[in-house]
Formats: C-alpha cells, structure tokens, sequence
C-alpha cells in the first residue's frame, strides 16, 4: 500500500484542484481493471475537496474530543472558587451566577477540582464530524471541525487511520490525501507514514519561503518530497529559482504548471482539470502523476534528523 499526500506552505497554491486531478487520473490509470485510490481529505479545518468531488456519505460519525466544563446554577454556591482558580479567564460571573466561557475553556479542569459543590460538570467536547463517502473516483474519508475547536492533528489522525483500514477492507493500494496548508499540527499529523510529499508552490517571494518551511519539516521527519511549480509561466525567473532550489536540495521536480483559467471551469461544473479536453495542462499533471508514482514506488532515500527552531525553520 502506497500513500501521498499533497501539501503546501500556504493555501491558495491549487492544492486541493492538483489532489482532484490526481484522483482522477488514479482511478482511470489506463486499465479497465485498474482499481481506485482512497481519497482523505486532511484539511479539516476548511475542507474544499468534497467540491470537486461531490461525496455521497456512506458512513457518519461525531468526532469527539476533550471536555468542556459546565457549572449547574441549581448547585452553584456563588463562592467564585472555579473563576479564581481559572487561568484562562473562562469563568465569568453576571449577577451572581458564575458560568463558563467555551471559547476560553482549556478543559483543564481545575475548576472541577475546586468546586466545593460538585456543581461543575465536565461532559466530553462535540468537536465536528466525520464521514466515509462514495465519489465517482473512489472512497473519500473525510470530517468538518466546527469553527474554533481543537485537536485537528488527532482528527488527522483518526482520518488516516480509516483511509488505512479501508483500503486494506477493499484491497486497494493506493491512498491520496490532500493535506492542510501550513506547517501545523495537522500537517504534522498527515506527513505521518507516508511514502511521498508533494508540495505544490508558486514562483513568489512567499511561494519559495513556505516551499523552503514545508521542505525543512519533510526533512525533519524524514518523508521524501516532490515538487510540483503551479502558475510558472507569470515568474519564469522565479520559477527557475525553485526549480534550482529543487536541484541544490535533491527534490523530484515533477513539473511546471501554467496559468490557466480551465481550473475554474472546471470547480463551476464540479469536475476536475483532468476530465476537461486534453490540454498543455492536463499533459503536465498526467506525466507528474507517473512521476509520483514512480516516487512513491522507490524506497526512500531518509535524510539525516534535523531539528526545528521555533520558527519551523
């Protein structure tokens, strides 16, 4: 079983329609009899591959995660023990009832500890959900975090984990993932196990320092990395400069992507670049994606363990 994963410094590079063209091109691979990738998409914060895909749920489930401490007015003393004991100013008191903030609530739960009432209660946090699909190019795993919740590397984790399970459910070989933009936690948590990282950039200033902040934490964790330079043609010179940045570094260059407007056309008829007419576009992706596979087929050349600075650098 092989497993990619498409990521990027930052968002707006044209991660996810790359992820989308690669599904397609994976599931239709030349053979009638050539068996599908499981899709997972990773950005749970603000996932946009169901867009391009248009998933029919199969399977639903809450995603649970930490505790949020609650105060029963019925049992509440008003002493303000919980809100003086509180390091994150979750506690508030209005008219001498005393009640908890969930936007600032850590789930410490120092405040339980506290309570001379046990008037304090602390019920397991409903942080979003999660979800196994059909798509016309395969299985998708996928989930949705409510806005501002937490432990989004751990629902990156459960997320891999299912895509995992899945594959070897339905004998297929192949995983893709489209990955959070960044270098947090839950890109962090999608570079674990996987055989091959594409990153996906553009010929800007902030393109080169978010390829170099991706490439250095690939390195850290010993995951080899692909480069793949969407919109070249409007930086040829900056372009040139990643694709030596590539060379000086030991990065696969899988290919330099024009700009071009088919992408939207594309996202406005729900479909992906690769299903449009062939295209100078569509040639570029089609030989990245044997590039990647070839990639993702070779054992790993592991560079030497670097440590990260706080800068991630």
């Amino acid at each position: 079983m092989r497993e990619i994963v498409i990521i990027s410094g930052k968002g707006g590079t044209g991660k996810t329609s790359i992820t989308g063209a690669f599904a397609a091109l994976a599931a239709r691979r030349g053979e009638p009899t050539a068996r599908p990738p499981v899709i997972c998409d990773l950005d749970v914060d603000a996932p946009d591959l169901h867009i391009l895909l248009a998933p029919r749920p199969e399977r639903e489930e809450d995603f649970i995660s930490g505790n949020e401490a609650r105060i029963d007015s019925a049992l509440c003393l008003g002493c303000g023990a919980c809100a003086a004991a509180c390091r994150f100013g979750a506690i508030h008191e209005k008219d001498g009832a005393f009640a908890v903030d969930p936007l600032r609530c850590e789930g410490c739960k120092v405040c339980v500890a506290v309570c001379p009432a046990e008037a304090v209660a602390f019920p397991a946090r409903h942080c979003g959900h999660r979800a196994v699909s059909a798509t016309r190019f395969g299985p998708m795993v996928h989930a949705q975090l409510f806005p501002g919740q937490e432990n989004s590397g751990r629902l990156v984790s459960l997320l891999k984990t299912e895509a995992r399970a899945l594959a070897r459910e339905r004998g297929l070989e192949l995983i893709l993932c489209d990955g959070a933009p960044g270098i947090g936690c839950p890109v962090i948590s999608s570079l674990s196990g996987v055989d091959l990282a594409v990153a996906v950039t553009e010929p800007t200033p902030s393109g080169r320092h978010d390829l170099e902040r991706v490439a250095a934490l690939c390195a850290h964790f010993r995951v080899p990395l692909a480069v793949l330079v969407n919109k070249a043609d409007l930086n040829p010179e900056a372009a040139e400069g990643l694709a030596a940045l590539c060379r000086d570094q030991g990065h696969a260059l899988l290919g330099e992507l024009p700009y071009d407007p088919a992408f939207v056309q594309a996202m406005a008829r729900g479909k992906v670049v690769t299903e449009l007419p062939p295209s100078p576009t569509s040639e570029v992706l089609t030989q990245a994606w044997e590039h990647v596979l070839r990639l993702a087929g070779r054992p790993a050349r592991r560079a030497p363990l670097q440590p990260l600075n706080a800068q991630g650098e």
